[in-house]
């Protein structure tokens, strides 16, 4: 189940959709495109096992990663809604709760293009 994301004024909204809402205990995530710094297709950012110290949410590998982490050594969080890392884009975050967002989108390199167009723009900075 891939993450829905949609450029809305000028914010970025991220949806949780179905079941994942259970498992990452959050149902949205909504942030100023202002405080977006950029995005990327990243599918190693989802691989492997270890992502951080796991606060809220679910991690079986090689099913899904879901929910909120803590990287002890950076003392920053990441949110995480991925079961297939090949569909995966990292969102770069600024002044806010979550330094980066790794989320399983349907078209990672045009979520990424429409992100980066939606923060090039005059105004979203």
């Amino acid at each position: 189940m891939a993450a829905m994301i949609a450029i809305q004024g000028d914010g970025l909204h991220v949806t949780i959709e179905g079941f994942d809402r259970v498992l990452a205990l959050r149902v949205h995530i909504d942030v100023p495109l202002s405080h977006v710094r950029s995005a990327r297709v990243d599918p190693d950012s989802a691989r492997g096992i270890f992502h951080g110290i796991k606060m809220a949410g679910s991690n079986i590998p090689g099913v899904v990663t879901a929910g909120s982490y803590l990287d002890p050594g950076q003392g920053t969080w990441s949110f995480f809604d991925v079961h297939d890392p090949a569909r995966a884009i990292v969102v770069e975050l600024d002044h806010e709760h979550y330094a980066r967002l790794v989320l399983e989108v349907d078209d990672p390199p045009g979520t990424v293009a429409a992100i980066q167009a939606a923060i090039a723009t005059p105004g979203a900075r």
